[in-house]
């Protein structure tokens, strides 16, 4: 069996188990040769899309649609929004935001990235959780 299909048939397992990281540890004769190898997944969680087909309204019940600017991550990685554990966070809906404002961090090989609004707006929704995975080109704060 090839490597390339071990890896496939790992990852389906991996998948099928619910499995994120896993460690091999082989040692060769008389231990002269240690060989490790770590395999991490990252758990994607979708956001909504702005304007995803929902479920009908009921007559008379107007949902207002949200539109504006998408901020969209630059790669792929974990959000956090706000600067450490129990701070307040960069932005919440509602507040105004000026171009340049950081307003999320993407984690990404344990460097710490900071997301810059590009236009003036105000903040309509949060599209990402913190400590979510995001893949790049997601849309993480909607801006009008």
């Amino acid at each position: 069996m090839s490597l390339r299909s071990t890896m496939k048939s790992l990852s389906k397992t991996m998948d099928d188990m619910g499995i994120t990281e896993i460690d091999f540890e082989r040692r060769y004769l008389f231990g002269l040769v240690n060989r490790r190898i770590h395999l991490s997944k990252q758990a994607v969680l979708t956001a909504p899309v702005a304007n995803a087909p929902t479920a009908p309204a009921t007559p008379g019940e107007a949902k207002p649609e949200i539109t504006g600017h998408a901020l969209k991550s630059p790669m792929v990685g974990v959000v956090y929004l706000a600067s450490e554990p129990g701070a307040a966070p960069f932005v919440k809906v509602g507040a105004t935001v000026h171009a340049g404002d950081t307003v999320a961090l993407v984690e990404a090989m344990k460097t710490f990235n900071p997301i810059k609004s590009d236009v003036d707006g105000v903040v309509k929704k949060i599209m990402v959780s913190d400590g979510a995975a995001v893949e790049f080109d997601q849309p993480l704060i909607i801006i009008e």
